[in-house]
Formats: C-alpha cells, sequence, structure tokens
C-alpha cells in the first residue's frame, strides 16, 4: 500500500471535494458508533454548512488520487447550531473555538498515521484563523448496546494523545436514520475539548 499524502483544501478545492466527503461519511458511519443509513439528500444539507462560512477546510488523505478519508473543520461560529448553542449553554465563546466535524478514513488505510495527520493539519488550519481553542463531538453509547462489536476500542486513548479532554458538561444532540429504521432519530453527542491549542 503506498503512502497516504495529505492536502489541506479549502474554497474551489473543498466545494469540490464534498462529493468524495460525502460518499467516506456514508461508508465510514455505517459502521458502530454511529450506524449512520446516509443518503446523498441528507449528506449536501448536512454539508452545506462548510461552504457557507468562510474558514472551513478539508484535509484530504489521498492513496495516489483516490481520496480515502477526509476530516473536516470550520469556526464554530460557522458551525451548525446545536454545536453553537451547546457552548453558548455554558457562556462559552464560540468564536474562540475551531470545530473539527467528521474524520473518516476507510478501514485499510487506519494505523497509518493519516488520523494523526488530521488533528495536526485541522490546528495548524485553525491557528491560521486566530482561533485559540479546538472541539469536537462524538455520539454517546450504552456500552452494553448489543450492537457494539466486541472488538471495538473507543478513541478515547488518541483523542487524549491529541491534547483533547472530554467536557461531560457540553452536550448537544443531532438526528440521523440509523440502519433498518424508517425516519431518523435523536442521538446525544458528547464534546471534547482542546483549550488552549
Amino acid at each position: 500500500m503506498s503512502a497516504l499524502r495529505l492536502e489541506t483544501l479549502d474554497g474551489a478545492a473543498l466545494q469540490a471535494a464534498l462529493p468524495a466527503l460525502s460518499r467516506l461519511r456514508i461508508a465510514v458511519f455505517a459502521e458502530w458508533p454511529y450506524l449512520y443509513d446516509g443518503d446523498a439528500a441528507h449528506e449536501a444539507e448536512y454539508l452545506q454548512t462548510l461552504m457557507a462560512g468562510r474558514g472551513a477546510a478539508v484535509i484530504a488523505a489521498f492513496d495516489g488520487a483516490e481520496p480515502v478519508g477526509m476530516a473536516t473543520c470550520q469556526p464554530m461560529e460557522e458551525a451548525h447550531a446545536p454545536v453553537q448553542a451547546a457552548f453558548r449553554r455554558r457562556e462559552l465563546d464560540p468564536a474562540r473555538y475551531c470545530y473539527f466535524g467528521e474524520s473518516v478514513l476507510l478501514p485499510p488505510y487506519r494505523g497509518q498515521g493519516a488520523g494523526v495527520g488530521f488533528f495536526a493539519a485541522r490546528e495548524a488550519h485553525a491557528r491560521s484563523l486566530g482561533m485559540e481553542a479546538a472541539a469536537f463531538c462524538s455520539v454517546v453509547r450504552n456500552a452494553n448496546d448489543p450492537r457494539r462489536p466486541p472488538d471495538y476500542t473507543p478513541l478515547d486513548a488518541f483523542w487524549r494523545r491529541r491534547g483533547f479532554a472530554p467536557r461531560p458538561d457540553l452536550s448537544c444532540v443531532f438526528r440521523w436514520r440509523e440502519h433498518g429504521d424508517a425516519a431518523e432519530t435523536p442521538h446525544a453527542l458528547g464534546f471534547w475539548v482542546k483549550d488552549p491549542l
């Protein structure tokens, strides 16, 4: 397998990357713990916030010319409303934070350093925008959920090594359809924060 190449995309390059990001999100988030049953219409609506503001970037991992993973970031003030509201409820100023959205990588390419590269590139982008801190959220699941694969390893230790810490006082809710469901359902997500960057 060839070495992965990481590239930071913004502006027109970001716009051009959205179809690939959508495909990767649908593929990777179908797995535990998200169990997301994605479709093109939902993806188009969800990803529109990346183009609506001025500060977003996508970090793309390429195997040759093929994108095999992507991670997103944007000023929290430009992120989805539930993310901003979670911080405002705790009297935290979203203007200080860069919001790290999805980080998706196809299974054959994991364990080769792309995840570390995604965080480093997003932090560099955040600092270039003058952001003081960064945050992301992840879905909260019951540890006893029977759908949890027996070999699943949470990413908590990896995130801690990147300098992020959980913030149990911060949470938000997003709605998506899980595989086998007829409609979207609410899902709680908890936040991890690195402050300062």
